[in-house]
This record gives structure tokens, sequence and C-alpha cells, in this order.
């Protein structure tokens, strides 16, 4: 997931090219060697660079379609769910199972791409295996 959020950070940032993936590539490379000495700071020292970043991405808040429930229920599940559960990955898995799930209640699942299912039924494989964990 961090490399995802990397990489359309990049390309928000306007880096289109193939450069910019290899200069993130490097940077993680960096960040293996840094990563224990960062590891040290407390929770509570990063949490004001959260708050921020954390403002600044509320700005996409305004190109969600709120009139579409098929839209803004996962968008509002995916938003809740990342703070509550203090993970990207599971609020992503919330808003992709909700968005799956009312395609296919309301009859529309010839809307929804093969892919969506397939990370679909990964995500809920994910859930039932870290429960067992």
């Amino acid at each position: 997931m961090v490399s995802y959020i990397e990489s359309a950070a990049g390309v928000a940032a306007g880096g289109r090219s193939g450069v910019t993936a290899m200069v993130t590539g490097a940077m993680f490379i960096v960040a293996l060697f840094v990563a224990p000495v960062v590891g040290a700071i407390p929770a509570a020292a990063t949490a004001p660079a959260l708050i921020v970043v954390g403002s600044l991405m509320m700005t996409a808040i305004g190109e969600v379609d709120w009139k579409d429930p098929e839209i803004s229920i996962p968008a509002f599940l995916t938003m809740l769910a990342i703070p509550l559960t203090f993970s990207i990955a599971n609020g992503l898995a919330f808003g992709f199972i909700a968005y799956t799930v009312l395609k296919v209640v309301r009859g529309k699942f010839r809307e929804v791409n093969w892919l969506v299912y397939a990370l679909t039924l990964l995500f809920i494989a994910r859930f039932i295996y870290l429960r067992g964990a």
C-alpha cells in the first residue's frame, strides 16, 4: 500500500516518467537503513505531522459524489476505517468490499470490473486469515 501511495503522490506532484518511480524506489532502499533509528521516535512525536498530512489529504473529499450512495458509502467507510483500524490497507479493503457489495445488491454487478471482484475476494480472504491468526 505504501508503495502505491508514494507512486500516486509522485504522479500528483507532476512526476509522470519512470524517473519518479526510480527515485521513490531508491528512497525506500535508504529507508531500510534509517528505519530502526526512526522507529525509536515515539508515536506522540509524529502525531502532529500525521495530522497535517491527513488534513491536506482531505481536499479530495470534495471530488466524491456524495449524492450517489454507490460511491459515497464506500468512500465514507474507507475514510472512517483508516484511522479506526490504524491501517490504510484495512480502510481500502472496507471500501472495496462495500463498493462491490453495493453494486451486486443493486443489480449492477456487470458494471464492476473483474479485477475489483478479485481484489474484494482477496481482501475478504485476508480478513478471514487475520481473524484466525
